[in-house]
């Protein structure tokens, strides 16, 4: 009987592994979407607020469960040296990156952003500003969204003008100083007009709204440094001069344009340089400012020898996009959060700070709309239409930040009087030639 059971038992075992192999194999359950975090790394001076940022990641997070955005926000002097720092890291720091417009040809050229140039619909490259997508290319390629047009613009106080007896702001340089006298005289402030002339960044997009200004270039048809020319050394002689005059705060020396802001917002100045930011917060009804409802904009003067030909304005480009690493494990989520903060549904919505990328919302209704955003948007739209088409852009190279930062010293040398503004520029020019082989 024993031999009979385990006789049964054996053919029992045999038929089910015989079913069992001949049976179909499981389908195994569909596994939920994998969680994703996209970390991104922006600045906090310029354009939308941190808590402006922060709601949009929220909107995009809600919309999106499976990925969640983290913003690390820098002073806009440390974003391109933490960048660079990020990529020796595997995976990288960053899935999204703000860079600047200089930065694009040379961070495309270290492989450190991903062409996205397959990846621009027909759709964008019709509305958003041809001049945008220059902030974000290099030899032909598209290596992020635009995202921050911006530019310089002439900020002045218009109670102080007035007391001054002005009815008008300056239209060339030359006219400022003589106002800016009138002022010191009347003891109205002691320093009329506050510069970001630090050596830093900030001082190069000064010195070239002041040399385009003066009918020069940066460099010449053949791609050789012009700067350091007749036209270059009388902008940065006038520079001088205006600090040993008083006109100038001597300490734009050491300023950039948070403390522009800070300086105007005090009423410590009647003039000042900055960008689109700074309308609404030196305008802020609150203990920080005081001078809302005095702050105005007009278009940046030029010298009075380049307005007789012409050139009645100049300011520079100052724009900036999100890039995606290109080493990123979270390719795909990065592009549709960078997508999103850069739609034109978005940036309408987030305009007090920062105006779109898409000049449809410029056009027609949605252009009166735009305007009438706020009491921002009534001041900066116009402003931005009238000043951006004289926005320069610097050299699209791939040694520009290294070569900056010895045009920065150049600058800091001769507005402390260490060299004369020639030798200064002579040799920040021969240092182009020299990166440049």
């Amino acid at each position: 009987m024993k031999n009979k059971i385990l006789i049964f038992v054996s053919l029992l075992t045999a038929f089910v592994l015989l079913f069992t192999a001949c049976a179909p194999a499981a389908t195994p359950a569909p596994a939920a979407d994998k969680a994703v975090t996209v970390r991104v790394l922006t600045m906090q001076q310029a354009g939308a607020t941190p808590e402006e940022m922060d709601a949009i990641a929220a909107e995009f997070n809600k919309a999106n469960p499976n990925t969640k955005v983290e913003i690390e926000y820098v002073s806009y002097d440390a974003l391109h040296d933490k960048i660079v720092t990020a990529m020796a890291s595997t995976p990288p720091a960053y899935d999204v990156v703000l860079m600047d417009d200089p930065w694009t040809a040379e961070f495309a050229k270290a492989g450190y952003v991903k062409d996205v140039t397959s990846m621009i619909t027909d759709d964008m490259n019709k509305k958003v500003f041809k001049a945008a997508w220059d902030v974000t290319s290099a030899d032909g390629k598209v290596y992020g969204m635009p995202w921050l047009l911006d530019q310089k613009y002439f900020f002045y106080n218009e109670k102080i003008l007035k007391e001054a007896g002005f009815d008008a702001p300056p239209t060339t340089w030359e006219e400022m100083v003589e106002q800016a006298k009138v002022m010191k005289e009347k003891n109205l402030v002691e320093y009329p007009i506050v510069w970001s002339w630090a050596q830093a960044e900030a001082a190069v997009c000064d010195w070239v709204v002041l040399l385009y200004g003066n009918g020069g270039s940066f460099l010449d048809d053949k791609g050789q440094p012009a700067f350091n020319n007749e036209k270059g050394v009388e902008v940065l002689t006038w520079m001088v001069n205006s600090i040993k005059d008083g006109t100038s705060n001597p300490a734009s020396v050491s300023y950039v344009e948070e403390d522009v802001r800070n300086v105007f917002s005090q009423g410590k100045a009647a003039f000042a340089l900055n960008w689109n930011y700074m309308f609404d917060m030196a305008n802020a009804s609150d203990k920080e400012s005081k001078v809302t409802g005095q702050v105005k904009m007009a278009p940046i003067p030029a010298f009075k020898s380049a307005a007789a030909g012409g050139i009645t304005s100049s300011s520079i480009n100052g724009s900036m996009g999100f890039a995606i690493v290109s080493s990123s494990p979270n390719a795909d989520a990065a592009w549709k959060y960078v997508t999103y903060l850069t739609s034109e549904d978005v940036q309408n919505r987030y305009s007090a700070h920062l105006l779109p990328i898409w000049q449809s919302s410029f056009e027609g209704e949605a252009g009166q709309k735009l305007e009438s955003f706020s009491d921002t948007t009534k001041v900066t739209v116009p402003a931005f239409n009238a000043q951006f088409p004289t926005a320069h852009v610097r050299p699209h190279v791939a040694f520009y930040p290294e070569f900056s930062k010895n045009l920065q010293l150049a600058l800091q040398l001769a507005l402390t009087g260490q060299k004369t503004p020639k030798e200064a520029l002579d040799e920040a020019a021969a240092k182009w030639v020299e990166l440049a082989k």
